[in-house]
């Protein structure tokens, strides 16, 4: 038999974190205009305060000495668990992705001069992170071809190329990004991982527009970039041992069961309200029976977390289960999608500013935002 209930201690903060969710969070979301980036932020930043400052909930997943609550495997899955209920949950306890990915990079590979530098302010919430990889025609599919180079000129490297689809450069204080150093070596060696201040000359960021109406991706230009040779992370030419790391969370963040299991949820409250022939959808067998499909689809996803959290307190590798969670995360997140807008018949066709769309849009949103996730972070063909 197998026990799935949670220590006592992890009990405790995950009640915690869910009484914050539930009492602040979710109210004060609900209470603004989410197309609205401005309010959004606004928003994120008073919870933070209180999150940070009475609530105790701050960067779950770092340890003390950086603020943070120290969590092991476990307690940390509960606090995903419950911060992902809200959609700016993570945000607001400073656990959020590129960020904390970025973070745990830095706290392993990072030297003491790089985590003072770039560590201490993500980790203090004054400042956000992108991570650079994707490159224009080279790089969809195999980001060990890359081409923006770095080359070394005294106490400095010189940078010059391109990166693309990269997400919140616009509004980052730092990326961390992949060059190529040793241009003769063999593609996945000869790669450095390589830290830039986003205020650096010679940078230009360009968003790029989607389908969703939003600019949630970039194009980075860089032209005769300098930064300090003291900007590898790790050795020179293994940055994509560094990268990898990154990598694995940032996946790992693209696929949460409990925030698909909130979506579920909602669109199941849609089907109650939603009726065909007087009946609500809820009672039709058609779209049960899709409802419930993708249910299980998430309870297995929940339960390959489980298998996940003891494989990394037992410092085991995750192995292939580890890749399941982006694979299947993703693919199910444009699912539910689908079917939401499906149950709301005619209205689903209306999205952002007609005054019938249900949910502001949202569901609209996630449909085609998601289909472009299935290939964020390394499409469903390479993991």
């Amino acid at each position: 038999m197998i026990d799935f209930t949670f220590p006592p201690e992890v009990d405790d903060v995950r009640e915690r974190v869910r009484a914050f969710m539930d009492e602040r969070v979710r109210p004060e979301w609900d209470s603004v205009d989410q197309s609205e980036r401005r309010q959004v932020v606004d928003c994120i930043v008073r919870l933070r305060a209180e999150a940070r400052e009475e609530r105790g909930l701050w960067l779950p997943h770092m340890p003390a000495e950086w603020g943070g609550m120290g969590l092991g495997p476990t307690a940390m899955a509960a606090v995903s668990a419950e911060a992902a209920k809200v959609p700016i949950g993570p945000f607001v306890i400073n656990a959020q992705a590129p960020d904390e990915g970025n973070q745990h990079t830095l706290l392993h590979w990072g030297t003491d001069e790089q985590k003072e530098k770039y560590l201490r302010p993500l980790c203090e919430g004054t400042a956000r992170s992108c991570f650079a990889m994707t490159e224009p025609e080279v790089a969809g599919s195999d980001p060990t071809l890359i081409r923006t180079v770095a080359y070394p000129d005294g106490d400095e490297w010189v940078i010059n190329g391109q990166k693309i689809w990269t997400s919140t450069a616009q509004f980052a204080d730092m990326m961390f990004c992949l060059v190529r150093t040793e241009p003769d070596a063999p593609k996945h060696q000869g790669i450095s991982y390589i830290l830039i201040d986003m205020n650096t000359p010679g940078i230009e960021v360009r968003p790029l527009m989607t389908m969703t109406g939003f600019a949630e991706f970039n194009e980075v230009f860089f032209t005769d970039v300098r930064v300090p040779v003291t900007s590898i992370v790790g050795q020179r030419g293994e940055g994509w041992m560094v990268a990898n790391a990154t990598l694995t969370h940032e996946r790992g963040m693209l696929g949460d069961p409990d925030a698909a299991m909130a979506r579920l949820r909602s669109i199941a409250e849609i089907m109650k309200k939603e009726h065909i022939d007087g009946k609500p959808l809820i009672d039709d067998a058609v779209y049960r029976d899709r409802l419930v499909r993708l249910q299980a689809e998430a309870q297995a996803m929940k339960l390959n977390g489980m298998r996940l959290t003891t494989l990394a307190s037992e410092k085991k590798s995750s192995g292939m289960a580890g890749l399941l969670v982006k694979l299947q995360g993703c693919e199910l997140n444009h699912q539910m999608a689908e079917l939401a807008i499906d149950v709301m018949g005619e209205y689903g066709m209306l999205y952002e500013d007609s005054p019938f769309a249900r949910d502001k849009g949202m569901w609209q949103t996630h449909y085609m935002f998601d289909l472009g996730m299935i290939i964020g972070g390394g499409s469903a063909q390479i993991q």
